[in-house]
């Protein structure tokens, strides 16, 4: 027995040898649109002799390391032909593929079978991907294509309703998400209080959204990362397209600055609804406008540069006499560079701006706030072999923050100037991801990211006794704001406070058979940032404060596990994911907290908790005439902030309350139908619990006057949501040779004209006496056309 386990282990040991001292080599390069030269970002190269491959990253960059041999190379990437290629490997090769648009006919399978596998593969979960024409084919209020819009048709992701600003993953907060748009981070997502996003989709070339097993690159926000990639222009040829709408217009142009070697990309958005307004007697104004640029040149095969930037601009004004401006403005100056065939890196110089304006004329002063960063990246991707590759990089960013500013703006106008006292910050990161095939049914991916925040030094801060800012009245049950007992002065280098925290993620993925896999992910994140708003959903007037003496760090853990499957050669998929997350230090408002203008902010603010936990269910059609999905979450996000010692109450007597977001059933069903080459047909269904609300209990009379009474914090809710979306796409000459093509968009939103509750309020009726509840509706059914083009 002995002599066999002895020659057993001989041979086993043999074979590693034998494996370990075949000649490898690696096979890179990238993947291009054959059209435009546009680089594709995770397009799939596989080998199926080997059972493996890889995806191109995000500037279209690939890198597989290979025995010595012949092989057959497949790239296969949604909406473009798969290509196949044989390869004789006898040494490092650099091989770039330009793939091709495909008009899908309506009984082509253009996904082709191991595209789907190798994600099921992947430890990465949580993360759902769109594809910008999927997005433009959804129907949309008003006709104008919003990413935002059509992410919320995902499971675990909701927004506060119709005309509200942001969205909501998990059950987290708005401002707990990360936005970026090439890396630069959005601080509002949106035009007009929330009626559109602020992304062309006509700019747009990747979006991925990440609600759990986050990659440790990105750090900073606690619930999710919505990151955006610009296309980079056509460095083939020239073209435009765009888009004319009811209420607003979209133009793109793109081409090469030198032919095959540099783009540049200038697109434009605008409203132009209060054009009209004088016609009806309204003297009021409301419309956006929006800028995306990107400049593109390749210096040689190692090296590439890109500046890319996007300024946008809200304007609402009322009779002249009160004005509000509002938007971003961010510039991305990018180099990558190949040390070599393994090893891809990037360098971003980043600005970041959100400012607020408001001009009220009628009482003669201006207002004025703004956030800055200026934000250093430096990240690398190390492929080292074909089953374990290594992500790590580094990021600083300086933070400035103006609270707000009063100056008058007029001679006569007896308003003293005023300004809040500035706020400086300074984030830094460093992060280590690997990803790891220990066997053909087994990955993991690990990784840690270790983050510091240093609030710098400011003009002035107050100092409370105990350090404690706000205080509890014991004799009336209430907290209160504590009186400074003095301040204190910094200058600019002086560092107040500091925070260090390390956030470990992991992620784990077991192939059942082909078709199936089950994972699991574990993340940790830090958020230094915090935006003061105690409405549902963000307002263009919130403020955004960072983590400091008095507040502390938003601390996110959060484990989710999924089950992953394709059906019928992958023509349909489904995905089940349950999760639960804690995060400590969310901040909560005592009641009649005062957030605007208010230099002491750390008076009516307490640290408390959040959970959340849920279930999440996915069912694609990836194929065929009809495509789309049905998407449910079932979910609970709460909150609570318990008294700091046995005598205090805490908010909502220290127990748990719902947050402002939180939605129990959550559905959606999207569908798009392609009847020919002509005609298409598209459709959305949503249901939704109603947003929690707290109403009035009863009343009482003190001194004359009638006070109501409340409820506990949001134990009602609004009355449920649910509306249906219809839109119809026509292509009048889709076989035209010609360089110019249109299409016609007609739309419906909310067809049954439901009129879902914006929010209750409650009045006394003057008729009758008796109290009596109002609800406001933001839309009923609206109908839309626009035409789209391209030349």
């Amino acid at each position: 027995m002995n002599k066999k386990i002895f020659t057993v282990l001989i041979i086993s040991l043999w074979f590693s040898f034998s494996t370990l001292a075949q000649e490898k080599f690696t096979l890179s390069g990238s993947i291009t649109d054959s059209q435009s030269n546009e680089t594709l970002i995770g397009v799939n190269v596989i080998v199926p002799e080997i059972q493996s491959g890889t995806m191109t990253n995000e500037y279209g960059f690939y890198s597989i390391t290979l025995p010595k041999g012949t092989y057959e190379i497949q790239i296969s990437y949604l909406g473009f032909k798969t290509i196949s290629e044989t390869i004789v490997l006898n040494t490092d090769m650099t091989k770039s593929f330009k793939l091709q648009e495909t008009a899908e006919s309506l009984d082509e399978v253009v996904i082709k079978e191991n595209v789907e596998k190798l994600n099921i593969k992947k430890p990465q979960m949580s993360v759902n991907a769109l594809s910008i024409q999927t997005i433009k084919n959804m129907p949309v209020v008003l006709g104008e294509v919003d990413v935002i819009k059509s992410i919320t048709l995902l499971p675990g992701v909701t927004n506060a309703g119709e005309g509200a600003s942001g969205f909501n993953v998990r059950g987290g907060a708005a401002d707990q998400n990360l936005i970026l748009l090439d890396e630069a981070t959005i601080f509002n997502s949106s035009h007009l209080f929330g009626f559109f996003s602020v992304f062309n989709p006509d700019a747009i070339k990747d979006i991925k959204l990440y609600k759990g097993g986050i990659p440790a690159k990105y750090g900073g926000r606690v619930s999710s990362v919505l990151d955006i990639y610009q296309k980079e222009g056509n460095s083939s040829e020239f073209h435009m397209n765009g888009g004319i709408g009811l209420i607003s217009s979209r133009l793109l142009a793109e081409g090469p600055i030198k032919k095959e070697k540099g783009s540049f990309l200038f697109g434009g958005r605008s409203s132009y609804a209060h054009l009209f307004l004088p016609l009806f007697d309204i003297d009021n104004v409301a419309y956006f406008y929006d800028l995306n640029t990107k400049l593109s040149y390749r210096l040689n095969e190692r090296n590439s540069i890109f500046l890319s930037g996007y300024f946008g601009r809200d304007v609402f004004n009322i009779q002249d006499s009160f004005e509000n401006t509002y938007g971003n403005t961010v510039v991305n100056f990018r180099w990558n560079h190949l040390f070599s065939d393994k090893l891809f890196s990037n360098l971003s110089l980043i600005y970041s701006d959100y400012y607020y304006g408001l001009d009220l004329n009628f009482v003669g002063f201006e207002w004025e706030s703004y956030i800055r960063n200026f934000n250093v990246k430096y990240d690398l991707k190390h492929y080292i072999s074909n089953n374990f590759k290594l992500e790590y990089g580094l990021n600083s960013i300086y933070y400035k923050f103006n609270p707000g500013e009063i100056n008058p703006n007029t001679e006569d106008s007896g308003i003293n100037p005023f300004k809040l006292i500035d706020k400086y910050a300074f984030e830094n990161a460093v992060y280590i991801d690997a990803e790891h095939k220990l066997s053909n049914r087994l990955s993991v991916s690990y990784g840690a990211r270790f983050s510091t925040f240093h609030r710098l030094g400011q003009d002035e801060l107050n100092i409370y006794e105990d350090d404690n800012p706000v205080v509890f009245n014991e004799a009336l049950g209430i907290y209160e704001k504590a009186e400074p007992t003095g301040t204190e002065s910094f200058s600019r280098t002086d560092v107040i406070e500091s925070f260090a925290n390390i956030e470990p993620r992991f992620a784990i993925a077991y192939q059942l058979n082909d078709n199936s896999s089950v994972k699991a992910s574990y993340n940790r994140m830090s958020q230094y940032l915090h935006l003061l708003s105690n409405t549902s959903s963000p307002t263009p007037l919130d403020v955004w404060t960072p983590s400091g003496k008095y507040v502390e760090p938003q601390l996110l853990d959060q484990v989710a596990l999924g089950y992953f499957r394709t059906f019928e050669d992958n023509m349909f998929s489904l995905e089940i994911e349950t999760f639960y997350k804690k995060i400590q230090n969310r901040i909560d408002y005592i009641d009649g907290a005062d957030l605007i203008a208010n230099n002491a902010i750390e008076q009516v603010i307490l640290n408390g908790e959040a959970r959340a936990y849920g279930l999440e269910v996915l069912l694609r059609k990836n194929e065929g005439r009809l495509k789309g999905w049905l998407a449910y979450t079932l979910s609970r996000s709460e909150q609570r902030t318990p008294g700091r010692t046995p005598i205090e109450t805490g908010i909502n007597n220290g127990e748990w309350y719902k947050t402002p977001f939180d939605k129990t059933h959550d559905i959606s069903l999207t569908a798009s139908y392609t009847l020919n080459k002509k005609w298409s047909f598209s459709s959305n269904f949503l249901f939704q619990t109603g947003l929690p609300a707290t109403f009035p209990d009863g009343q009482y009379e003190f001194n004359g006057i009638v006070i109501p009474s409340y409820e506990a914090r949001n134990s009602s809710r609004l009355p449920a949501y649910h509306r249906l979306d219809l839109s119809v796409n026509y292509n009048p000459k889709p076989d035209s040779q010609k360089r110019f093509k249109g299409q016609w968009v007609f739309g419906l939103y909310n067809v049954y004209n439901r009129r879902n509750a914006a929010n209750i309020s409650f009045r006394e009726n003057r008729m009758s006496g008796t109290n009596e509840a109002v609800r406001l509706a933001i839309f009923g059914i609206v109908p839309s056309v626009s035409y789209n083009f391209k030349f």
